[in-house]
C-alpha cells in the first residue's frame, strides 16, 4: 500500500469542553486543550494546513466532509445509511472494533454504497502517557476486525478525544483525521440546535464531527446534509478532502 502523506486538521470545539494538556513525551504525543475556536496546537502547522477555500469560480465544487464516530448502532447506522443513500451522499465512518465485530453487515454495507471506513480505536479508549501500548493494540485488532469483513486495509483513524502519538503513523502506516466543525451533538437531544450549529459553522473543505450512536444525531446529520447541499455543497468522504 502506497504510503499517504498525513493530514492534522483543527479542532473546533465550544468553551467548557475539556481536554488533556499540550505536548507530551518529547513532542511525540499530541493532546488538547480547551478552546474557544479553530486553531492549530503544537507543531502541526508545520506537518499539513487545512485546505485553502476558495469561492472564486461559481463552477467550482465546493466540497465538504461529513463524519460519523462511535458506531455502528444496529438500527441507527443502518437509518443513516438510508438517509445517505437516498441523498447520493457519501460520508466517512470511524468505527469501533467492538461494535465493528458485532454488525459486520453493517460494516459490508458502508463499504459497498461507497463510503469510507476508519479505525477509532476497538473500545474507544482514550490515549494517555501510560496506555500506549494497550491504545496501539486496540488499533492494530481494529484494523483486523475492519479488514477481515471488507478485506481492505485502513489507513484513517480519528483518535478519541483527539490524543495521538505521531510515532504511530509509521508503525502502523495509519494517519490521523480530526475535525473542523463539531456540533457537539452528543450531548444534546435538540434536532434543530445541532443542525443549526453545523450549517452556521460549515464551510468549503470542511469537516464535520458527528456521530451515528444517537437517534438525533442521525437526524440532525440528515437535516444538516439537505440544507448544506441546498447551499451548494457536495459530501465527499475525508480522503477527498485531505489530498484531492
Amino acid at each position: 500500500m502506497k504510503k499517504i502523506a498525513t493530514a492534522i486538521l483543527v479542532f473546533d470545539l465550544m468553551a467548557g469542553l475539556l481536554f488533556l494538556g499540550l505536548w507530551e513525551s518529547n513532542g511525540e504525543m499530541i493532546t488538547w486543550k480547551e478552546t474557544t475556536g479553530k486553531t492549530v496546537t503544537g507543531t502541526q502547522a508545520d506537518r499539513l494546513a487545512v485546505p485553502e477555500q476558495t469561492h472564486d469560480s461559481q463552477e467550482e465544487i465546493r466540497k465538504i466532509a461529513i463524519t460519523f464516530d462511535d458506531g455502528p448502532h444496529p438500527s441507527y447506522t443502518e437509518q443513516l445509511l438510508d438517509g445517505l443513500k437516498e441523498r447520493g451522499v457519501h460520508a466517512t465512518f470511524f468505527v469501533t472494533g467492538e461494535h465493528a465485530k458485532m454488525h459486520p453487515d453493517i460494516i459490508k454495507r458502508m463499504q459497498e454504497e461507497g463510503h469510507l471506513i476508519g479505525n477509532h480505536t476497538y473500545s474507544h479508549i482514550q490515549l494517555t502517557p501510560k496506555n500506549r501500548e494497550k491504545f496501539k493494540q486496540e488499533l492494530i485488532d481494529t484494523n483486523a476486525v475492519i479488514q477481515e469483513i471488507t478485506g481492505e486495509e485502513v489507513q484513517y483513524v480519528r483518535p478519541p478525544y483527539g490524543a495521538w502519538d505521531k510515532s504511530f503513523e509509521k508503525e502502523l502506516n495509519m494517519f490521523p483525521v480530526l475535525w473542523t466543525v463539531d456540533p457537539l451533538d452528543w450531548c444534546s437531544s435538540n434536532v434543530a440546535c445541532i443542525t443549526e450549529k453545523i450549517v452556521d459553522k460549515a464551510g468549503e473543505n470542511d469537516i464535520i464531527l458527528m456521530h451515528d450512536y444517537f437517534d438525533t444525531s442521525v437526524t440532525a446529520a440528515l437535516k444538516a446534509i439537505d440544507e448544506l447541499m441546498e447551499e451548494g455543497y457536495t459530501f465527499v468522504t475525508v480522503e477527498e478532502i485531505l489530498f484531492d
